[in-house]
């Protein structure tokens, strides 16, 4: 049975400990990072267009607080910006988007205070234009916003997620994803469904963000061009380690194991920007690659072992695909291995995640 990706791909909801609220703090550290190519695209666009009303997407919001801090930052260097050519401040329309299975329910209850912050904590005491907010379910590989209606559209560590697990995979055996064991017509299958996704997701933002608007987009992504030479790791590499060892304890079937793929594809700089110029709609304005230890997801204020940490943070992300295939009652035993697994892996040295980072302006 095929994976419905709309209905069970989402992060673990709820304010619970292994919520993803509430252990996103590595891709917190993720957008801090790439804060400056935002900001330096705001800048451009307010300056080249000054809208009147200010339009924003953030696509693959989730439920954490991560959303609120990028709207939060743009409406912060608009401000300045204001303040400084002595400009009304813009009104502010801005929609949270995500996959219908998302807990909306938590982004909206952290909505007042989100609001509070801006009147308190905004430059020189200033009021700000007025900030509308709307949560928008559905797939961005699809089309979600009306035609031209988009000034900058910002998504962080979504779009590695596919719109379906690829066809002809079933040979990927030991393995959850595409790595660097999977057969080569395993990495052709993803690469392709990764080809089409992406080309969808340009065409559609084509037709909804203005001419001369934007977009910032980081997702996860390869340092190597064959993924059979790539060194770095992602949580899906540790996941299958996991579960592979209990099929060698018997607590999970073979089969069960082998027909358990994920939509995740962590595409290199070059496929990323083949596909962009093959697309034709935006050109690339910067396109980096960077690498961030998982100890990111770490708190030092907390009392927890780094790797008790760094599996939450797994865990919030992984278990609502590994529960919809595998069920409930095996979850805490899946993410202990995992946690063992990693305390031996960091044992050895450092892991990283490689990011894509690309920022496009909408040409015509």
């Amino acid at each position: 049975m095929r994976m419905k990706v709309a209905q069970v791909l989402h992060m673990k909801g709820g304010t619970t400990e292994a919520s993803y609220s509430n252990n996103s703090l590595y891709q917190q550290k993720v957008i801090s990072s790439t804060k400056p190519i935002r900001d330096e695209v705001i800048t451009c666009l307010y300056k080249e267009t000054i809208p009147r009303s200010l339009a924003v997407a953030d696509l693959g919001c989730t439920s954490g607080p991560n959303t609120f801090s990028v709207i939060y930052e743009l409406i912060e260097t608009v401000e300045k910006l204001c303040r400084d050519l002595n400009h009304e401040s813009p009104e502010y329309i801005t929609f949270l988007n995500d996959l219908p299975s998302n807990d909306f329910n938590t982004v909206f209850k952290s909505l007042e205070s989100f609001k509070q912050k801006l009147s308190k904590e905004m430059v020189g005491g200033k009021q700000t234009g007025p900030c509308y907010i709307a949560g928008v379910p559905g797939s961005f590989y699809g089309r979600i916003f009306p035609t031209k209606s988009l000034h900058f559209v910002h998504s962080s560590y979504s779009l590695h997620w596919m719109s379906q697990v690829p066809e002809g995979v079933e040979n990927n055996k030991g393995n959850v994803c595409m790595t660097r064991t999977s057969p080569l017509n395993v990495c052709n299958s993803y690469y392709h469904q990764f080809q089409r996704d992406f080309s969808m997701f340009l065409k559609y933002r084509a037709q909804e963000v203005v001419e001369g608007g934007h977009m910032v987009l980081t997702l996860l992504g390869r340092s190597s061009g064959d993924p059979s030479m790539e060194k770095s790791c992602h949580i899906w590499d540790i996941v299958a380690e996991a579960l592979n060892q209990m099929v060698l304890e018997g607590i999970i079937k073979e089969d069960q194991m082998d027909s358990f793929n994920v939509p995740f594809y962590t595409p290199s700089a070059s496929e990323l920007e083949s596909e962009v110029k093959k697309e034709g709609s935006f050109a690339i304005n910067h396109l980096e690659a960077f690498e961030t230890s998982w100890e990111a997801a770490c708190d030092e204020k907390r009392n927890d072992s780094k790797e008790y940490q760094i599996t939450q943070f797994m865990r919030a992300v992984a278990e609502p695909l590994l529960m919809n295939h595998f069920g409930e009652s095996i979850m805490d035993d899946v993410f202990q291995n995992c946690q063992d697994i990693l305390a031996d892996l960091m044992s050895k040295g450092d892991l990283v995640h490689v990011s894509l980072c690309i920022s496009l302006t909408r040409t015509s």
